[in-house]
Parts: C-alpha cells; structure tokens; sequence
C-alpha cells in the first residue's frame, strides 16, 4: 500500500561538521528537507494530531540532535537523523537531505540524499 507523505522542508540548523580543522572550530549552516510516509487518514477523520507525524516534534528532536553532533560527513549525520526519526517517531520509510551550501564556495549548494525504509 502506497502511505501518504508528511513533509519538513528547508529546516536550517548550524552544526558542527567538517573534515578540516578550520571546521572542527566553527558551525556551520546546514539544511534538511525531510519526507516520511505515513497514514495519515485516521488523523484526518478525527482531526487529531495524535494520530500522525506530528512535524513540530520531528524538527525540535532533529535541531536538538545536530545541536549537539559532531560528524566530519554529513553522510555519517543524514543516517543518524534517519535512524533518529524511524526508532522515536514510528516512522517506516523516509528520505532525508541534508545540504551543506557554502560547502564548494563556486558551487550553490552541495548534498547528500538518502532513503531508508518501505513504504
């Protein structure tokens, strides 16, 4: 069966990541866009946010998390954020990237992106 899909996009955080030494010193901005999978018609029915991903919990558990990382990639960071959200929150497929702008300093915006789970 084919699940809805629960979306948190461009969510900023500052995190300590990087393989260089400059990096080990300062954060740096990151950015996530999150999609989960999940059914959302028993939330809809009852108009309960208890029956769904509730998407403010999400942010505030991934912002808590990075707050306190420090990954050298952010490969290493997207897959304990998805672990993260599919262990605390119940959810079964997610895909998750994570950018780095600012990275490549000729390039706009350089990512990783990644899906774990059945939908």
């Amino acid at each position: 069966m084919k699940l809805d899909r629960v979306f948190i996009e461009g969510l900023k955080a500052d995190a300590l990541i990087g393989v260089y030494d400059w990096e080990r010193e300062i954060t740096q901005p990151l950015v996530f866009d999150i999609e989960m999978a999940t059914d959302i018609r028993p939330a809809a029915e009852q108009d309960d946010l208890n029956l769904t991903l509730d998407y403010y919990a999400i942010s505030q558990a991934v912002l808590k998390y990075v707050a306190q990382s420090s990954f050298e990639l952010i490969e290493s960071l997207a897959e304990a954020i998805a672990a993260l959200i599919m262990n605390d929150f119940g959810v079964s497929w997610l895909k998750i990237k994570v950018s780095k702008p600012g990275a490549v300093p000729e390039a706009a915006n350089v990512a990783v992106q990644i899906e774990r789970g059945n939908d």
